[in-house]
């Protein structure tokens, strides 16, 4: 799979300088998950959220250009965000139902977007170079995938992440049925999967998940009850991670326990 992508993105969809993508995969879709034959969340999801792209590129600095690669990216809504903001980002989905029907962002950032199962083997490269990310990103992925599909899932990150990378997750633990498909392959508890991540060599960092403060693009604010966030390294200590800036109590505060709460979406949808 190939693509002409635009490496920055603009709001009206016209492009910049232009970087040659290709998405080598063992499997073009998910044939083998339920979410291919039941498509629901790439059906209906193209999540965003501008404060999680804020604190993203807060990390590094201003002269860094950030790539991002987004694994099981749905309607495309986040990679689309991301280059909106300059960052160098793709996205793969499991399903070809946003691609076959043009929907979202697939339509407006097709280069940057691509099917592919990642519980198989799968290489991304950007001009004919194997691609490193400073982060990876996969919004209630984890828990569609059956367990043994993990380990290669973990593989194809290790192979995807830059040296000071991160792997920002969100997973659910709850169950989901649709239509008597049962979508959630590996339901199981935040105990677990911190454990399970161990096994896998990834290491969770507390502080990096503070620092995001709930605002990431999928969680229990963002229209997802019942998941939790992990920032995972190789690294146990996070010493190749980038520092935190420092933030004002206040700000904490009110991000954490206004912004994207009922009363705040009300209001603002008021004015």
């Amino acid at each position: 799979m190939t693509a002409v992508c635009d490496a920055g993105g603009t709001p009206d969809c016209q492009r910049r300088a232009v970087m040659v993508v290709e998405v080598q995969a063992e499997h073009r879709v998910a044939v083998g998950s339920p979410d291919h034959a039941m498509p629901w969340g790439t059906r209906r999801d193209s999540s965003t959220n501008w404060r999680f792209n804020r604190k993203l590129l807060a990390l590094y600095p201003p002269t860094k250009r950030l790539s991002v690669l987004d694994l099981g990216c749905a309607g495309g809504g986040f990679v689309r965000s991301l280059l909106d903001d300059g960052v160098f980002a793709v996205g793969l989905e499991g399903s070809d139902y946003s691609k076959r029907c043009c929907r979202a962002d697939w339509r407006c950032v097709p280069g940057n977007l691509f099917t592919c199962d990642v519980a198989g083997l799968f290489l991304v490269t950007v001009g004919g170079e194997p691609a490193r990310f400073d982060c990876v990103t996969s919004w209630e992925l984890l828990e569609h995938l059956a367990e043994k599909d993990l380990v290669t899932l973990s593989e194809n990150v290790s192979h995807h992440l830059a040296y000071g990378g991160m792997w920002v997750v969100s997973v659910s633990t709850r169950e989901e049925v649709v239509g008597g498909v049962t979508l959630h392959q590996t339901v199981r508890s935040t105990a677990w999967w911190l454990s399970g991540m161990e096994r896998l060599g990834w290491h969770n960092h507390p502080k990096m998940v503070r620092y995001f403060n709930t605002q990431f693009v999928r969680g229990p604010k963002q229209a997802a009850p019942g998941s939790f966030h992990l920032v995972l390294s190789r690294h146990r200590d996070g010493r190749e991670l980038p520092v935190p800036p420092k933030e004002s109590w206040k700000y904490r505060l009110y991000e954490r326990w206004w912004v994207g709460t009922k009363l705040q979406k009300v209001l603002a949808g008021s004015l």
